[in-house]
C-alpha cells in the first residue's frame, strides 16, 4: 500500500492553546490528512479535532496521562520514537516531542519553541509557586524526572531535530533559539490570529464592562499573578482571565475573592469573541515565543499591553497596536495599563495590522513548502 501523501503530527492534544490553534489551521490546509499525537483528550482540547482522523501512541490508553500530560514526561520520547508515520511528507507541529516521530518520507518541522523543559526548565516548571499539594507533587515529580533524564533527553532532542529535512519557526525569537540550540537555519512563518470577529458571540455570565482581558494557560511562567496584582492595586476596572491550568488555585487565593477578578476558566469560542469585542484591551505578561493573543485582540480593534520581550516584539507595534512594559511586575503592568487608557487608538489600523497576518498567507506558504518536499520525496 502506498504511503499517505501528507500526514500531520503534534505532541499532545490535551489542552487549548496557541499551538493547538495552529494545528487547526494545518488541518484546514491539508484536509483529510491523519493527525498523529501521543495523547488525545477530547474534552481538554478544541472540539474541532473531533472530526479529524487522530492516531495516538500507546500511552493514550491511560486516562490519567491524558488529563495530566506532565505525568507522561518520562514516557513521551520513547513513545513518540516508537511510532512510525508512513507518509511522503510529515508536517510536525512541535515544541519538544513531535519532531521525534519516525517517518518513512520527508519531515517538515514547524517549531513553536525548542523544549522549554530541557532548556528553560525553571521557567516552565515554576517550582515553588504551586499552592495545592497534588500540583506540588506533580511538579516535583517532573523536576526529579528532568534531573534524572535531562542529559539523555537533550541527546534525544538533538537527534530528533537533526532528523528533519526542513525547519519552520513561528517568530524571530525562535529562529534565533533554533539556530543556537540545534545549529539549524530556519524560515520564519508567523501564524495568523486564530479567532476572528466573524462568528457567533455569547456573553459571559457575570462579566460586564469596563474590563481588561488576559488569555493564558494558568502556568507560573505566564505571570498571570502579576497581572492580577496590578489590577487589584489600581482602579482600572475588572480583569477577566480566560484559561485553565495547574496554577488556578494559587491565583484564586491571590484574587482573594475580589469581585473585580473573574477567573472564567476554559470557555468556548463564542464567549471568547464576546470578551474580545467588549474588553478595553488585552494584558499579557508572559515570556512568549510568539505573541498570538495580541493579534486576536487587534482583529477585534482592541489594543494590547504586553511584556517588552519575546514574540510580542513581532506582533505588537509600540503606540500603534499596543504598549509594552519592561518587566512582569505589578508596578510595570500598572504603568502599561495607564498608558493604554490614555492613548487614542485607531481601530482601523489595529484591524489592518491583524489582517497582515492572514491565514491565507500562512496556509499558502505551508502548502508551498510541503509541495516542494513532495517533489523530492
Amino acid at each position: 500500500m502506498p504511503p499517505t501523501q501528507v500526514a500531520l503530527a503534534h505532541e499532545y492534544l490535551t489542552q487549548r492553546g496557541g499551538a493547538e490553534r495552529v494545528v487547526e489551521m494545518m488541518v484546514r490546509a491539508f484536509p483529510g490528512a491523519p493527525l498523529y499525537t501521543s495523547l488525545y483528550d477530547e474534552q481538554g482540547t478544541f472540539p474541532e479535532f473531533r472530526s479529524v482522523d487522530i492516531r495516538t501512541c500507546g500511552i493514550n490508553r491511560f486516562p490519567t496521562l491524558r488529563r495530566h500530560h506532565r505525568l507522561a514526561f518520562p514516557l513521551l520520547a520513547r513513545s513518540v520514537s516508537r511510532t512510525e508515520i508512513d507518509a511522503s511528507v510529515v508536517l510536525a507541529s512541535s515544541s519538544g516531542w513531535a519532531h521525534g516521530f519516525r517517518t518513512t518520507g520527508r519531515k517538515v518541522v514547524y517549531c513553536h519553541a525548542p523544549a522549554r523543559w530541557l532548556y528553560q526548565a525553571d521557567r516552565y516548571l515554576g517550582e515553588g509557586k504551586e499552592s495545592d499539594l497534588p500540583q506540588r507533587l506533580r511538579t516535583r515529580s517532573a523536576t526529579l524526572a528532568l534531573a534524572a533524564l535531562g542529559g539523555r533527553l537533550r541527546t534525544w532532542d538533538q537527534t530528533a531535530a537533526g532528523s528533519a529535512d526542513r525547519y519552520l519557526v513561528n517568530s524571530t525569537v525562535i529562529q534565533r533559539a533554533v539556530k543556537q540550540t540545534y545549529g539549524i537555519d530556519a524560515e520564519v512563518l508567523a501564524p495568523p490570529p486564530a479567532l476572528l470577529p466573524s462568528g457567533p458571540e455569547r456573553p459571559v455570565v457575570g462579566v460586564d464592562g469596563p474590563f481588561l482581558l488576559c488569555v493564558a494557560r494558568l502556568l507560573p511562567y505566564k505571570n498571570v499573578d502579576a497581572v492580577i496584582e496590578a489590577v487589584l492595586g489600581t482602579d482600572s476596572g475588572d480583569l477577566v482571565v480566560v484559561g485553565e491550568g495547574p496554577d488556578r488555585e494559587r491565583l484564586e487565593g491571590l484574587a482573594g475573592g475580589s469581585p473585580r477578578i473573574h477567573l472564567v476558566g476554559r470557555i468556548e469560542d463564542p464567549e471568547l469573541r464576546w470578551l474580545y469585542q467588549n474588553c478595553r484591551g488585552l494584558v499579557a505578561a508572559s515570556y512568549e515565543d510568539y505573541g498570538l493573543s495580541p493579534l486576536e485582540a487587534a482583529a477585534f480593534g482592541k489594543p494590547s499591553v504586553t511584556l517588552r520581550d519575546g514574540g510580542f516584539l513581532d506582533t505588537v507595534r509600540e503606540s500603534v497596536t499596543g504598549v509594552h512594559f519592561a518587566a512582569p511586575t505589578a508596578d510595570a503592568i500598572s504603568g502599561g495599563i495607564k498608558a493604554l487608557d490614555e492613548h487614542d487608538w485607531d481601530v482601523e489600523v489595529l484591524v489592518e495590522h491583524a489582517a497582515s497576518f492572514a491565514e491565507e498567507r500562512f496556509v499558502a506558504r505551508l502548502r508551498e513548502v510541503v509541495d516542494q518536499e513532495l517533489s523530492v520525496a
